[in-house]
């Protein structure tokens, strides 16, 4: 790649935030960020989960910090964000990965599994957009917030009824965050996976009933963690300067199969 393109892909001297960092996407996102040149801090309800990974980005040569965080609850979103400003100053990028799902039949969803999921997955988001906004703006610089939804914020399936609903809330909420927050050099853009295999997630991929699911994306194949460093780079990055309000997906053509 040519050096000039390959430089407004480089994240050198920026701060990134990525929700939800112990594990999964969350971290894949974290180290993503770190090998293009950021500084990272990562959060997740259990700091002690996030020590391997920090130190694994701190080998990078970047600075990285963990801190604990209930996305859910806003005193402790501001509190946070307190920390991080007070270890490393305000963030220039925001991943808001944290999420959650539970599997279940419509009809046996419970209140308490809307309430965990719908916190999580929106609530959560927007707390945390919020919230860096509001130090952005107080700092003076603008920023580049990302949404990580779902190709199930588009689209339906069976089961996990709550989990569709807050991510296609996620996806309007990012809206909502591009047409507010531009006045003030903050772009707000949406990534949306398809079935990517994760740990959490390899064996019913692996399934029959996974076999039958991956028949149904054009490319039949499931997507790979790597293969959302490039979309994930170019809402972070400079390389995307002029997009907000955009949802990206990244699925295979799997929203765009056929019914």
């Amino acid at each position: 790649m040519d050096r000039a393109i390959e430089s407004i892909f480089r994240l050198d001297g920026r701060l990134a935030l990525v929700t939800g960092a112990s594990g999964g996407l969350g971290r894949h996102f974290a180290r993503v960020l770190a090998r293009a040149g950021a500084d990272v801090v990562v959060t997740a309800r259990r700091a002690e989960k996030l020590a391997s990974l920090v130190d694994e980005i701190g080998a990078l040569g970047v600075n990285a910090v963990a801190v604990g965080l209930d996305v859910t609850q806003s005193a402790a979103v501001h509190g946070c964000f307190d920390e991080i400003d007070a270890r490393a100053g305000c963030p220039d990028i925001v991943v808001n990965n944290a999420g959650v799902t539970i599997t279940k039949a419509l009809l046996e969803q419970t209140e308490q599994d809307w309430d965990s999921v719908v916190d999580t997955n929106l609530k959560g988001s927007w707390l945390i957009a919020q919230e860096a906004a509001r130090r952005m703006v107080a700092a003076g610089k603008g920023g580049s917030l990302v949404n990580v939804a779902s190709i199930l914020g588009q689209r339906v399936a069976g089961g996990v009824a709550p989990y569709a609903i807050s991510k296609a809330a996620l996806v309007q909420a990012t809206k909502t965050l591009a047409l507010e927050l531009a006045r003030y050099d903050i772009r707000a853009n949406g990534l949306l996976p398809g079935y990517i295999v994760t740990d959490l997630n390899r064996d019913f991929l692996a399934s029959q009933a996974g076999e039958k699911l991956r028949s149904r994306i054009p490319t039949r194949r499931f997507g790979l963690p790597e293969d959302l460093d490039g979309p994930l780079l170019l809402l972070a990055s400079e390389a995307g300067r002029h997009m907000s309000g955009a949802i990206v997906a990244v699925d295979g053509g799997h929203l765009v199969s056929s019914l």
